[in-house]
């Protein structure tokens, strides 16, 4: 009896991992991996009977699920694409949220849509397609996020309105776009509008049925926006959300298509990922008025004049910046108190706890703040220091995310399907750091600078 006991434990133990990949060092060039990231795709959307998502479920059962994926603190955009592509936390990776405020100039540095730097000028350490360019595998990246002037991407857009797919895009993969008929041309209008993410959406899958058949390519990332859009106006659950997740498994069967017309039809294994969950929100957080009134903001005709500290709002969660140095350690402890007990605010982490939250100290990285703090359910922060109201309710509920990452709700999806996966496989709850090194196995590639494990069998984190 105990020797069958050992043996139904290691069956079970077993069944949590996919087959074993390809030996490290060996890069198959008769491999695809296409990552689909779908922004804002809550891991409670695969089972609730509301959602209209045949295509993705279709994935899931002959592929592997999770039960969750756990994502980088704060749960934002851009951190937690760059943790998805490189196996690495925030503060190994080096983009700490959406933003962050300089410290020199007080004023915030938005990191979305790319407006200011390009990828290696952020990212601090190297993402999945870098180590596949390296290994003489083809890459290709549509709209992901933190991959501006990526040079190991063979075509690539990156996530940026204007100028930029003109400025960093691939230009010869533009033209063959162009000659297509795909209206590559409208991104900058199409960024602009409201609604605009479901045309966004359209033409990004059909750029990557292009490039998914006529190069063949071994990686290619993609990056589709609408849910998110859509959630943070009408909240999850909505029945906007529901349209919009029908709309977005429409999408999916798009690209599950162009995998079967293509080359590597028979190889290619996709990845269906959320970057983050959602949470309602029906009342914002105005730390920085509760500043103001204690006298470390100033404001004249609406300008801030005076600034010895400054809230930066990540939706769920809150960066603290301490800006009057010889009364650093006071404000940082009269912060710390006032903001426990503001309304709304589920905790408030100092720099000893930053380790835990997968992010830097202010010694560590110039773009760390001082505090971190997380919302409780139905509150988001606001970075307006006008008014005398620090709570106030909104007209609507709406939707964020960017709360601390252990809540059931702010899990996202991951599914894995394709020839190297065993039908029907659980993952059990996994972790974001995970995607980059499970990558890495199929297509046989290192990513020495993961922290996460791959989920093959024999995947390690370091």
């Amino acid at each position: 009896m105990p020797n069958l006991f050992r043996l139904l434990v290691a069956l079970l133990l077993a069944a949590a991992f996919l087959p074993v990949g390809p030996a490290s060092g060996e890069p198959r060039q008769d491999r695809c991996v296409v990552l689909v990231s779908v922004d804002g795709f809550a891991h409670f959307y695969l089972d609730d009977p509301r959602s209209d998502i045949p295509t993705i479920r279709k994935l899931a059962r002959e592929g592997a699920r999770a039960q969750g994926m756990v994502c980088a603190f704060p749960t934002v955009t851009w951190p937690n694409h760059v943790t998805m592509a490189t196996g690495a936390a925030p503060a190994r990776h080096g983009v700490l949220g959406n933003s962050y405020l300089d410290r020199t100039t007080g004023k915030p540095v938005s990191l979305l849509p790319d407006p200011i730097y390009d990828k290696d000028q952020i990212v601090r350490v190297p993402m999945i397609f870098d180590a596949a360019h390296q290994a003489g595998l083809r890459t290709a990246g549509i709209c992901w996020p933190a991959t501006r002037n990526a040079r190991t991407l063979d075509w690539t857009v990156p996530d940026m309105a204007g100028d930029g797919w003109e400025t960093f895009g691939t230009k010869s993969w533009l033209e063959e776009l162009r000659a297509a008929g795909l209206p590559v041309d409208r991104q900058a209008d199409w960024c602009r509008e409201p609604a605009g993410g479901v045309q966004r959406d359209w033409l990004y899958t059909r750029m990557a049925a292009q490039v998914l058949t006529k190069h063949a390519p071994n990686l290619l990332l993609i990056h589709l926006v609408e849910p998110d859009h859509v959630q943070h106006r009408t909240g999850p659950r909505s029945d906007e959300a529901y349209w919009c997740m029908s709309y977005t498994d429409d999408r999916i069967r798009d690209l599950v298509e162009a995998v079967q017309r293509s080359p590597m039809a028979g190889k290619t294994t996709i990845f269906v990922c959320g970057d983050h969950g959602f949470l309602p929100i029906r009342k914002d957080i105005r730390p920085n008025v509760l500043l103001r009134q204690m006298g470390l903001i100033a404001l004249s005709d609406g300008k801030v004049e005076k600034q010895a500290a400054w809230c930066l709002s990540q939706g769920g969660a809150c960066a603290v910046y301490v800006l009057d140095d010889a009364r650093r350690q006071q404000i940082i402890g009269e912060l710390r108190t006032a903001l426990a007990k503001t309304e709304g605010v589920d905790a408030v982490f100092t720099p000893e706890r930053f380790a835990q939250l997968g992010q830097p100290t202010p010694e560590q990285d110039p773009h760390a703040p001082d505090l971190w703090l997380s919302a409780k359910k139905d509150y988001s922060f606001s970075d307006t220091a006008a008014g005398d109201e620090i709570i106030a309710a909104r007209p609507s509920v709406g939707g964020t995310h960017g709360f601390l990452p252990d809540q059931p709700d702010l899990l996202s999806a991951c599914i894995i399907h394709g020839p190297d996966i065993q039908p029907g496989t659980d993952l059990g709850k996994v972790d974001i750091r995970d995607v980059a090194p499970t990558i890495g196995a199929i297509l046989g590639i290192e990513l020495p600078t993961a922290q996460g494990k791959s989920l093959m069998r024999g995947g390690s984190g370091k």
